[in-house]
């Protein structure tokens, strides 16, 4: 496959093909220091805004709290990661505002939860390489192989600040809004109490079918084989149990 000249990497320390980062060196809790805190309306209700950071460091995460939450069990919770083009520019590549929506909407439905919100767009990658491999996916590649192409690896993020972020906050354990296990694998393996799963399934659109289905394949998310024509069925009823028995439809 060509790759065009422009299209090249801008990372300091390439990791390998296909390895996540996200463990590597996790840094210890009084590191990170809370920078302010005040309600903020969206659509969805009022939500507390934490927001947090690494002390030492500009980067800004958030958690946006819905109900007390400290002390509690099965909170529902969504580490939900930066997505500039779909959230700001509403890009149809992918379906990150769809699932940052429906998470908020349903923390608000349960009066209980937190959605946290970690600044590393394009799977960690950034920016400017998350369009680099969007040039890639262009000229026929998938996500996988376009972030290959580029020398990087296919999901760089990291967890370890979420698992922090949930510790300050006093929650217990979570049921954690994702369709992705290595996402509660890592979690998990950061000291996060995971009860159960709670699937986040958008429907496709004609720009990002490719893209879940590469997924669906090729990192283990738990989605639909097939399309639905279902508005929306984030979080249908049943969905908790179904996400635990393994349904036939997210394989």
């Amino acid at each position: 496959m060509h790759v065009p000249k422009r299209i090249r990497p801008q990372v300091h320390e390439p990791s390998q093909s296909g390895a996540s980062n996200s463990q590597s060196a996790p840094r210890e809790e009084g590191c990170i220091v809370i920078d302010a805190v005040a309600p903020v309306p969206t659509e969805h209700g009022t939500f507390t805004m934490c927001v947090f950071r690494w002390a030492g460091d500009d980067e800004e995460h958030v958690a946006m709290v819905r109900g007390d939450v400290e002390g509690k069990e099965g909170v529902a919770v969504r580490v939900h990661s930066e997505c500039l083009t779909s959230e700001v520019f509403h890009s149809l590549k992918c379906d990150c505002r769809e699932q940052l929506h429906a998470a908020l909407e349903e923390i608000a439905r349960r009066e209980c939860g937190v959605l946290l919100y970690l600044r590393q767009e394009g799977r960690g990658i950034g920016l400017a390489n998350k369009i680099r491999a969007y040039a890639l996916q262009a000229h026929g590649a998938d996500t996988v192989d376009a972030n290959r192409m580029l020398g990087l690896p296919d999901d760089a993020r990291r967890y370890d600040m979420a698992a922090l972020m949930l510790r300050q906050l006093g929650v217990k354990s979570i049921k954690l809004m994702t369709n992705n296990p290595q996402k509660v694998e890592e979690l998990r393996a950061l000291g996060v109490d995971v009860e159960d799963r709670l699937p986040v399934l958008i429907p496709p659109n004609p720009y990002s079918a490719g893209y879940l289905e590469a997924k669906r394949v090729r990192m283990r998310h738990q989605l639909p084989s097939r399309p639905t024509s279902v508005t929306a069925v984030a979080f249908a009823p049943g969905a908790e149990q179904d996400a635990a028995r393994g349904t036939p439809d997210a394989e």
